[in-house]
């Protein structure tokens, strides 16, 4: 009886041991599809297009939002809030598109630390900005565009995992290379 409840155990102790193996063997894999595609100049130049709508259209948004407030005596808290988050975002904006143009020209994204906070300070700052001015026009409104933004980001992250990283779909088209700058 001994004999049998060892083996058990030895046999529970291998399988966990092959599906310990088996999931350090798949994060390695993703992470080197993961690796490959950010090495990817094709997917480099895609991003920076999409970073350029990004950036333009957040930055045109924030100069049409901020306008009727150029003109007001005094800001109720939702304005103040509204005008603060554009004025810390348009000017980042304007510089991520600047570099935007220069990473085009150069075939590739910058990998700057600096640079990726400023994106996410400008992303989120304008998006905190499109919630005020929401917030300000109804309470409603801004939680509902808040709540709603949060569902689109999701949307976004699904459909994009699903686009990247399906081998099935990756691997029918071949890498594009990007030329040497």
């Amino acid at each position: 009886m001994n004999e049998d409840k060892d083996f058990l155990v030895e046999q529970a102790q291998l399988a966990e041991a092959q599906a310990e193996a088996q999931a350090e063997a798949d994060a390695e894999r993703i992470r080197q599809e993961a690796e490959d595609t950010t090495a990817d100049p094709a997917a480099q130049q895609e991003w920076i297009r999409q970073s350029n709508l990004i950036y333009g259209g957040l930055g045109a948004a924030g100069l049409v939002v901020v306008q009727p407030f150029l003109t007001e005596p005094s800001l109720d808290p939702s304005a103040t809030v509204c005008v603060t988050a554009f004025a810390v975002s348009i000017p980042l904006l304007a510089a991520l598109l600047v570099l935007n143009r220069q990473e085009e020209f150069r075939r590739r994204a910058s990998k700057s630390p600096l640079v990726g906070l400023a994106k996410a300070v400008a992303q989120g700052s304008a998006f905190v900005g499109i919630t005020a001015a929401f917030w300000h026009m109804s309470m409603i409104a801004g939680i509902v565009f808040l709540a709603v933004g949060f569902v689109a980001m999701g949307v976004h992250s699904s459909g994009y995992v699903r686009l990247e990283y399906d081998s099935k779909f990756r691997s029918r088209f071949t890498r594009r290379k990007a030329p040497e700058a």
